[in-house]
This record gives structure tokens, sequence and C-alpha cells, in this order.
């Protein structure tokens, strides 16, 4: 005989909280990421076919920069030399990169295999350039974004290997049942 609905206890929200698997709270991110890639790419398209430079320009004069300056400089000189070409790529890039966070972020929310093994490889891509930008200058957050990455990768590899051991018991239970049968 089972409880009614009504008679059984209600799981208060803030434990479910507590709960969430760290494989979906990294969804949630790489789907943070891809959104934020996703308006960066519409923000580049909305850009074509306009004066760069004279976008460039406002940017500075609105955040109160001499464009005189060498930093300032170096930035309107890059806006002048950029092709409507060079933003397509740049917006076709965004878009691409926006669409594999997506994907991921699905991938791992449902917790599937092949979203851990993209999240774990491409958490290790970006290791050896965080290295060699710690080695070039320490920064704490140089440090911290290495340390979330490795965070990742070791979350990832975990949950493969558990995938694994679980499916290699699961295989050999059906083996010793088989065995069993035929005896």
């Amino acid at each position: 005989m089972t409880t009614p609905p009504l008679a059984r206890p209600l799981r208060p929200r803030a434990a479910s909280w507590r709960r969430v698997s760290p494989i979906r709270l990294i969804a949630w991110i790489e789907a943070a990421k891809g959104l934020v890639v996703l308006l960066t790419a519409t923000g580049l398209v909305s850009l074509l076919h306009q004066d760069l430079y004279a976008v460039a320009s406002a940017l500075l004069e609105h955040a109160h920069l001499d464009p005189a300056a060498r930093y300032p400089q170096i930035f309107l000189d890059a806006a002048s030399r950029l092709q409507d070409s060079h933003l397509v790529l740049l917006a076709v890039g965004a878009f691409a990169y926006s669409a594999v966070r997506f994907v991921e972020a699905y991938g791992l929310y449902f917790e599937r295999a092949w979203a851990e093994v993209l999240a774990a490889a491409s958490g290790l891509v970006y290791v050896p350039f965080e290295l060699f930008a710690l080695v070039r200058k320490a920064t704490w957050h140089g440090a911290l974004f290495l340390l979330i990455n490795l965070a990742v990768v070791a979350i990832m590899v975990r949950a493969l290997l558990a995938r694994r051991r679980a499916h290699a018991n699961a295989h050999s239970d059906a083996v010793a049942g088989t065995d069993a049968n035929a005896g």
C-alpha cells in the first residue's frame, strides 16, 4: 500500500540546491559562456558595414579615454584596419564556439558520456596556455582560472571513470547471470 500523495512530506526547495550535481553546475556555466559569446557575435554582426573607426572613437570618448594615449591609439589603429570580411570571420567563429558550448551544456545537463569527454578535453586545451601565462607573470586570477579548469577536468574524469566502473559491473553481472542460467 502506498502513501497518498498529500500525506508524503514535502522536501524543502533549499535541499534540492544542496544536491545539485557538479556536472549540472558545469553545464549551466557552459551555457552561460555560450550565451555571452553568442551576444558578442551578434554585436559583431551589428558592426558590419559601419565605420569601425568612428565606433571605436565613440567608445573611447564614452570611456573618457584620451585617443592620443598609447593603448587607445592601438585600439583605434586595429579598428581602422579591421575589414568586413575579418568581422564576418570573427562572428562565424564566435557563433561556432557558442554552438559548441550550448551542445556541451545540453550533454552535461543530461549527463551524456560524450559531453563529459568534450568538457574534459576542452578544459585540458586551456591548461598549457594558463601554465605558460602563470610562468610568464603569476597573477591570482590566472591561478584561479587554472584551478577551475583543473577542477572541471577532474570532475569529468571522475564521472567517466564511475561510468566505466558501472558499465563493467553491469556487464560482469550480466555474464554471471548468463553463466548461472547455462549451468
